[in-house]
C-alpha cells in the first residue's frame, strides 16, 4: 500500500474553495439589528498579532525550537480563523465603508487592499498544505512550501493592518 504524500489533499482543496466562496456569499447577506462596529480594531489587532507571532515562529525554527514554532503556527491559524469570523460578521451587519482618501494615497490603498484580498485567498491552501506536511512529518516538503507560505501569510497579516489604518478614519460614527 502506497503512502499518500498529501493525506489531507482533498480536504485542503475543498476548504480552499469553500472558504472564499462562503465569504463572498456571506458578504451578500445583510443582517440588521446588530451592532458589531467595535470589531474592526479587534480584527486588525488580531492581524497585527498574527504578524508578530509569525515572525517569532520563523525566528524560533531558525534557532531550532520546533516546539515553539509549531505552537505559534497553531496559534496563528486559530487567530486567522477568528479574524475571518469577525470580519465576515462585521461586514454582514454593517454598511460598506468607502475609502475617502484621494490622490496617490487612494492608489496605494487600493493596491494594498486588492493584493491583500487576492493573497488572502491564495494563502489558505498554502497554510493548510504547509501545516499538513508538518503534521505528517514530511519536514522536507514542509520547508519547501513554508519558504513561500511565510512571506505571503506575513504580507496578508501586515497588509490587513495597513488597510484598517487607512480606512478607519472613514468609518461612520
Amino acid at each position: 500500500m502506497a503512502i499518500e504524500k498529501e493525506p489531507y489533499r482533498k480536504l485542503i482543496i475543498a476548504l480552499s474553495v469553500i472558504i472564499p466562496l462562503a465569504v463572498a456569499v456571506l458578504f451578500k447577506v445583510h443582517v440588521r439589528g446588530y451592532d458589531f462596529s467595535f470589531l474592526p480594531p479587534i480584527y486588525a489587532s488580531i492581524n497585527g498579532l498574527t504578524a508578530i507571532l509569525l515572525t517569532i515562529s520563523y525566528s524560533s525554527i531558525r534557532k531550532g525550537n520546533r516546539v515553539r514554532h509549531e505552537l505559534l503556527n497553531k496559534v496563528c491559524i486559530v487567530l486567522s480563523a477568528l479574524f475571518l469570523i469577525m470580519y465576515v460578521l462585521y461586514h454582514m451587519t454593517s454598511e460598506p465603508t468607502p475609502y475617502g482618501g484621494a490622490g496617490v494615497l487612494r492608489g496605494v490603498y487600493f493596491f494594498i487592499l486588492i493584493t491583500h484580498i487576492l493573497l488572502s485567498i491564495v494563502v489558505i491552501p498554502m497554510v493548510l498544505f504547509t501545516f499538513s506536511r508538518a503534521l505528517a512529518g514530511n519536514f522536507e516538503r514542509h520547508r519547501q512550501l513554508a519558504k513561500f507560505t511565510f512571506p505571503v501569510w506575513l504580507y496578508v497579516a501586515v497588509s490587513g493592518v495597513l488597510v484598517y489604518l487607512m480606512i478607519s478614519p472613514y468609518y461612520s460614527a
